[in-house]
């Protein structure tokens, strides 16, 4: 089964430490759809991490791994198409890590579940 919506880095973060923060249709997408979270958030996490932004117990491959799969998501990888994609992409968000999971929405055709407000100037249909 193909995933129904992708989930940004914050939204996962959201969902797993503190649901409150999400939208009401955001925190039913995450229990009662079928989402997927990129590896590129775990890229993210794990670089957040390092940076001393975040902190996720005991260690953010470790964080990934349980809660991931405790919530039931699908892994959306990285692949080719989706890196082409960028190339499509106007150059409106800085982020790298927004501008990958924008391309994989776009590519895969899902809905992208985010509060950031710069995402929805691109073409992709986005839910918060």
């Amino acid at each position: 089964m193909s995933p129904t919506h992708l989930l940004d880095t914050a939204t996962l973060l959201w969902a797993v430490e503190d649901p409150r923060k999400l939208s009401r249709l955001a925190r039913r997408i995450c229990s009662e759809r079928d989402p997927a979270v990129s590896v590129v958030s775990l890229m993210e996490l794990i670089v957040k991490t390092r940076k001393g932004k975040l902190k996720l117990a005991p260690d953010p491959v470790k964080w990934w791994n349980h809660n991931v799969p405790a919530l039931g998501f699908t892994v959306l990888p990285l692949r080719q198409t989706h890196v082409e994609q960028l190339w499509s992409l106007p150059p409106i968000h800085a982020d790298p890590a927004d501008r990958l999971l924008i391309a994989q929405a776009v590519v895969e055709g899902i809905p992208l579940v985010t509060s950031d407000e710069i995402i929805p100037t691109y073409p992709i249909e986005t839910i918060w």
